[in-house]
Formats: C-alpha cells, structure tokens, sequence
C-alpha cells in the first residue's frame, strides 16, 4: 500500500452549488477493492455530466464516489489485472477523478497511446480521451451502427464530444457534417476535419444537410428543440442518437415521418453501466480506436489546463462555453 494516508481532494461547498462552491479539501486516501487499481491521478478531465453533479442533477451511481471526475490520466500505485506498478494508464471512472489518487476497476483502464514527454502533457491529452471517445464509440458506433460512406451529423462540432465525433466518424471513412453556434466555431469545426460546417445562429442546418444529401447518424446532445431539423436532415433508415438534451428532454415526435423514414430514436448514457459493460466497452475502443490515435488519425484537443485546485475556474470555464475541445485538471 502507498505510504501516504490522505490526499487532496476538489469537495463541493453545501454538498451542491455554483463553480465557486469547489474548493479544496484533505481526505483519506482510497483504498482498492480485489481487481481495482489505484491511480496516483496526473490529470483529470471536465465533463459536463460533472457540472450536473455539482449542481445536485446528476447523483453518482451507488458504490460510486462523491468525488467529481468521470476520467482520469496517471501512475498505477496497486496493481490489478493486466497491470503493473508503474504502468502509465488513462481511466473510466464512476467518480473521484479530481483528487491526487483514484480506484477504478483494472478492466476499465486502457495504456496511454502517447509517448512519454517531460513536461506530462501526455497525462494531460490521455485524460482527456475516456470519457469522449467511450461515449462517441457507444452512441455513434454501435447505437447509431454509423458505418464508411455514410454521413454523420454532429451537434455541438467544438465541443469535448463533439471534437471527438468529428474525428472518429472522418477515421471510420464517414462523411461529417457539423453544427456549431456561431462561424468561428464552424470555422474550427471545418478545421478539426468536418466536411461540412454549419452556424445554427444564422443557418437552417435541417435544410443545409437535406440539400447536401442528408444524414445516416445524428449525434445530438440538444433535444427537443432540434428534432424536427434532425428529422428532416434523415436519409431513409437513418438514427439519432441522443445524449442529452441541453435544449429540452421531452420530444413531440411526428410519427407519420418518422414511419415514412423508418428512422430510429435512440441514446444511451455511460456512467450508470455496470462495471462488466464498462469492461466490454473499454475492449471495444482499444480494439478499434487507439490505433486511430496511435496513427494520428485521431488526437486529444484540450482546449486548456489548470490546476487541481482551481476546479472552480475550470467549471466557469466549461460552463462559459468558448472551449474548443477539453478542459482539464493537472494534477
């Protein structure tokens, strides 16, 4: 066992609250179960999903940590699985990615695709992959079964999700079609490798992807307020897949359209999985998308970095919204 007893933590103020409510905090240092690994955390990514939790919407799933942080970058301390003391691992987490150590399930961690640098930038893009690329993979790969010649439509183009996307349907030979607010990000979205770039500010994006052949996959975090133009952008036979709904979580769905097009309504989230799911995913995506980035095709865009305990900066600076990629927690 590591000789340290406690650990610095990011606590949320109240148990919920605004950015400002992270702060600080000593506790004990986790203790892993049989077949977990403890982590002596690098970095740490920010999510949304974390915002949500600490705004009290978005409990962690029993078992879990209270602890933000869905992802994770840094040194294997215990052992476990396939791992040794030592190895360098990048990690899914149901919780307690922002502190300096973390227990997650051995099957859930996956070797960092970068070499090794001097200034620990590596830690930094690696904690920035978990959680995108398993959710890309889940929702675009296998709910929305998006396959080479096919388009997929991305909403969000310059979000964490959203640079993901991008990268991942134009290395599986996808078209990408993508929305973003405003033209400098569809700018940075044509950028990132999106065939096509859309403004919603001032663009129809139903009628733009129509008239460009339309859509097989839609990736949509938005919701309601987006699904007449998702339907309408839809080839026969195609999917959206939703994964959130950032603009509204009840949808008035137009039957007769949706049987004409023989579409499909579907989603899914990540974090409530059971371990075993986790286990078979986190295979899935070193099988398939690590040697997209260990060949270049795909890549880590962190957007930009501070310290562990300014958590609360890096909440208001996710929740301003003018990132292009990721932020994350050095460690």
């Amino acid at each position: 066992m590591h000789a340290a007893q406690t650990m610095t933590a990011i606590a949320i103020r109240d148990g919920r609250g605004p950015a400002g409510a992270l702060h600080p905090v000593r506790v004990p240092l986790p203790v892993p179960a049989a077949g977990e690994l403890l982590l002596r955390v690098h970095a740490a990514g920010v999510n949304r999903p974390d915002l949500l939790q600490r705004e009290g919407h978005y409990p962690p799933p029993p078992g879990a940590p209270d602890t933000l942080g869905l992802e994770v970058a840094g040194e294997v301390v215990v052992a476990a699985g396939r791992w040794q003391v030592g190895d360098r691992v990048c990690a899914l987490l149901g919780g307690g990615g922002y502190a300096q150590y973390a227990v997650v399930d051995a099957r859930h961690a996956l070797p960092i695709p970068f070499e090794t640098s001097d200034d620990g930038s590596d830690f930094v893009r690696a904690a920035a992959l978990p959680e995108t690329v398993f959710t890309v993979y889940a929702n675009v790969f296998e709910h929305g079964a998006l396959r080479a010649g096919e388009t997929l439509l991305v909403h969000g183009a310059t979000s964490g999700i959203g640079v993901m996307a991008i990268q991942m349907g134009k290395a599986a030979g996808a078209r990408v079609i993508a929305t973003a607010r405003g033209a400098d990000k569809a700018a940075q979205a044509l950028a990132l490798g999106a065939d096509i770039a859309i403004d919603t500010l001032t663009q129809d994006f139903g009628a733009l992807a129509q008239q460009a052949g339309g859509v097989d996959v839609a990736l949509d975090m938005v919701g309601a307020s987006y699904l007449e133009a998702n339907l309408a952008a839809l080839n026969t036979g195609g999917r959206i897949v939703y994964i959130a709904a950032q603009g509204g979580g009840t949808l008035q769905v137009p039957v007769w359209t949706l049987m004409r097009k023989r579409a499909v309504l579907t989603g899914s989230t990540l974090r409530p999985r059971d371990a075993d799911e986790k286990a078979r995913l986190a295979a899935q995506v070193e099988r398939v998308v690590w040697p997209w980035i260990r060949e270049g095709r795909v890549r880590a865009v962190v957007d930009r970095t501070f310290p562990l305990e300014q958590a609360a900066q890096a909440h208001a600076c996710l929740e301003a919204g003018q990132h292009v990629g990721k932020i994350v927690l050095a460690v």
